[in-house]
């Protein structure tokens, strides 16, 4: 069957955060006496707040601090996202997939606030057919809640997923659709295709001009 939907993911994907989110859980998890590398958290981005802590200490921790320490981090990557960007060629991707007359899905499990301001910072209001946020999911990724919520808002499964971290590609994977990743997440191309990804690109750019072989 032909593709007929895009599920584009936000973070790290269409906008550059994934440091920004790295920095946030550095200093929250240092400012509750945990100091981690950087390069270690860095690691774990992607996957879903909820299960960061445990994934970063252990689960005694997560039970004592968890909750201080996700409510330090959301404060905190608040503080930066002034600092945000589109990445380069994140909004033509979308306007190139619904020229082609696809429909288009923003898949995000981020709180309301942070989705409004991607919303903004990418122009695609009027642009996206729709968008998921964290109320639409009760696991997150690497569970595949939020990837069935966004192919849910498009009305099909006959979809593919653009993302940039391996929890992506198994979110994805597990919902039964396939994923290609660009690596402005920071993760290489090794970690993306280990954890599912069909192909590779090094940027938006490069997958925009794939969209033919993407697409099928």
């Amino acid at each position: 069957m032909p593709t007929s939907a895009a599920i584009l993911d936000i973070d790290g994907t269409l906008v550059d955060s994934n440091y920004h989110h790295s920095v946030a859980w550095y200093r929250a998890l240092r400012q509750h006496g945990r100091v981690l590398p950087l390069f270690e958290i860095h690691r774990h981005i992607g996957l879903g707040g909820d299960q960061m802590v445990a994934a970063l200490t252990d689960e005694a921790f997560d039970a004592e601090q968890g909750d201080a320490v996700r409510a330090a981090e959301s404060a905190l990557f608040q503080q930066l996202m002034p600092e945000l960007e589109p990445l380069e060629g994140a909004r033509r991707l979308v306007e190139d997939l619904k020229e082609r007359g696809l429909t288009v899905v923003l898949a995000s499990s981020a709180k309301a606030a942070e989705l409004e301001h991607y919303l903004d910072l990418l122009d695609v209001r009027e642009l996206a057919d729709d968008w998921t946020s964290a109320g639409d999911v009760e696991a997150t990724k690497p569970e595949p809640d939020l990837v069935e919520a966004a192919l849910e808002k498009a009305g099909t499964r006959e979809a593919v997923m653009i993302g940039d971290t391996p929890w992506d590609c198994e979110a994805a994977g597990r919902a039964g659709i396939s994923t290609y990743t660009v690596m402005t997440g920071g993760f290489s191309d090794e970690e993306l295709r280990e954890a599912g990804a069909v192909d590779v690109y090094r940027t938006v750019p490069e997958a925009i001009s794939a969209l033919d072989r993407i697409l099928g």
